[in-house]
């Protein structure tokens, strides 16, 4: 989503409002895939402070990744802000980490949603709170039912414990 500020880069206290969709490609983030079928909502303004421009936005949608146990799709809620400033470039670098570069008179925030997504999101999500997983032998998913495999591991630590209990016996 591209935004024209051209009207207010010279105007103190100058505003311009921000309601749209950000379409979002799939993103692997640390090994998980986010999927947005519907894009990320994005509502909010861009304002000059004198300084440089502040872009304040909510932003809300759905994403879709895996249950961190069992694997299944699942479809997640979420909602975060953004609070960042932007500053115009006539080609020098800044050393300021702080804030984000544009040139000319209009501003893209798609990498703004995007990179302000990744800095809020949980990282692991469950279908439900009581998801048994996969089994770890056969990878049955044991939330349909018991897969039948025999759960005789024994932890090798233990393994002398259980042979003076059967010698006791």
């Amino acid at each position: 989503m591209t935004i024209d500020v051209s009207s207010i880069l010279k105007e103190l206290g100058g505003k311009v409002n921000i309601d749209g969709t950000v379409k979002m490609s799939d993103t692997d983030f640390l090994g998980e895939m986010y999927g947005f079928p519907e894009g990320i909502a994005v509502n909010g303004s861009i304002s000059n402070n004198g300084k440089s421009l502040i872009l304040k936005a909510d932003c809300k949608g759905k994403m879709i990744t895996q249950c961190a146990r069992c694997m299944k799709d699942v479809t997640v809620p979420f909602e975060f802000e953004i609070d960042e400033n932007l500053l115009q470039t006539d080609g020098e670098e800044t050393t300021d980490d702080d804030v984000i570069l544009f040139e000319g008179t209009e501003i893209d925030i798609d990498e703004i949603v995007a990179d302000d997504f990744l800095l809020n999101v949980e990282g692991k999500y469950l279908c439900s709170e009581d998801c048994k997983g996969l089994c770890e032998k056969c990878g049955a998913d044991l939330n349909e039912g018991d897969c039948g495999c025999e759960n005789d591991d024994i932890d090798p630590r233990w393994a002398a414990l259980i042979d003076i209990m059967k010698k006791d016996e």
